[in-house]
């Protein structure tokens, strides 16, 4: 009997370390997410964000912009971690405050279409950063596949307007 009893223990203690090796239900989930991400086209990163102090944790989605249309540069913050001398976003909901605003103001049709992404954000959506190359979101992936699909297509529409921007404006200037 005691025998029996050492060869379980012992391949307890071998099967233990295969165990620590399984991915959590967590793990399986963000698996899945960053899977459909990329599957749509969104590029993952895990960098450092732009904040002053961010919490662990926060991963980089991002779209690109067209290589011919180029997308405006700003930096978006979300009012929990943002500083109270920071611009206010949309006087109405002041939920997001700009760290860097755009140059020129954007369009009437643009704004739109940024407050209603921003709106459908997750509470864990801390930056939104727009460069040259990519609209970038910064988040601690909490949503499931199914709540992020519709965040990404809100998301897409926010860059095909906002890549629309140079083209539209270096069409007016010249005129």
């Amino acid at each position: 009997m005691t025998l029996w009893l050492i060869i379980l223990f012992t391949l307890l203690i071998m099967l233990s370390p295969m165990m620590w090796l399984r991915p959590s239900r967590r793990d399986r989930r963000l698996g899945q997410l960053r899977q459909q991400a990329h599957y749509l086209g969104v590029k993952v990163k895990l960098a450092k964000p732009p904040l002053y102090n961010p919490p662990a944790g926060l991963v980089s989605y991002q779209w690109l912009y067209p290589q011919d249309r180029p997308g405006p540069y700003f930096v978006l913050v979300r009012e929990t971690h943002a500083s109270e001398v920071l611009k206010p976003f949309d006087e109405k909901r002041k939920n997001w405050r700009w760290r860097i605003e755009p140059l020129r103001s954007l369009p009437e049709k643009a704004r739109l279409c940024l407050e209603q992404a921003l709106e459908g954000l997750p509470d864990d959506a801390l930056v939104l950063e727009s460069d040259r190359r990519c609209l970038t979101l910064w988040w601690e992936e909490s949503q499931s596949v199914e709540a992020f699909k519709a965040n990404h297509a809100a998301l897409v529409v926010v860059c095909e307007t906002l890549g629309c921007l140079v083209q539209d404006r270096s069409a007016e200037e010249s005129a």
